[in-house]
């Protein structure tokens, strides 16, 4: 049983791990913990404002994460989207079910759209945004609040219009 919730400070071991285990392991980023100071700062970083902080959780370990990011103006930033290797696929739906949890708070705060950053590298989470309803956009039309990492050269946006099927049905 895999259930998706709210981070609590309980689970800030968790997802410290996991999250540099994937930059580090399967991304070969030379990241470090001190590097990322949100992932310390969760309930002030995200969970402020319209943000909030979702977890995938297996037993009880972490086991996927997603950030919405309250920037202003009706905006929002998606950050910090994980799953481990192994609940990854159409068998646990993690991502899914992180995404459409992420989508139903950012309709019922208001949030007008979504953006987020990326790299050209990662090709699978390309196919995943677009899948569910992300497009493309370029640096010039990202909003002046938008939180960009150095590493994020491909950017998308997704129109927050209320919950879709999708998200309802989680």
């Amino acid at each position: 049983m895999i259930e998706v919730c709210s981070f609590e400070p309980k689970h800030e071991s968790d997802v410290v791990e996991l999250i540099l285990r994937i930059q580090r392991d399967e991304f070969g980023l030379s990241i470090t913990e001190k590097e990322q100071p949100d992932l310390r700062e969760v309930p002030s970083f995200y969970q402020s404002g319209k943000g909030e902080f979702f977890v995938a959780v297996s037993g009880r370990h972490v086991v996927g994460t997603v950030g919405l990011k309250d920037i202003g103006n009706g905006n929002a930033a998606l950050r910090r989207m994980f799953v481990a290797e192994s609940f990854r696929g159409r068998k646990h739906e993690i991502a899914s079910r992180l995404l459409s949890r992420l989508l139903i708070h950012a309709a019922a705060q208001g949030i007008s759209e979504i953006f987020l950053g990326t790299t050209e590298k990662f090709l699978a989470a390309h196919r995943f945004y677009e899948k569910h309803g992300f497009r493309w956009t370029s640096l010039e039309e990202l909003p002046a609040s938008f939180p960009r990492m150095t590493v994020d050269n491909k950017f998308y946006v997704r129109r927050c219009e209320g919950p879709t099927l999708e998200a309802r049905s989680v």
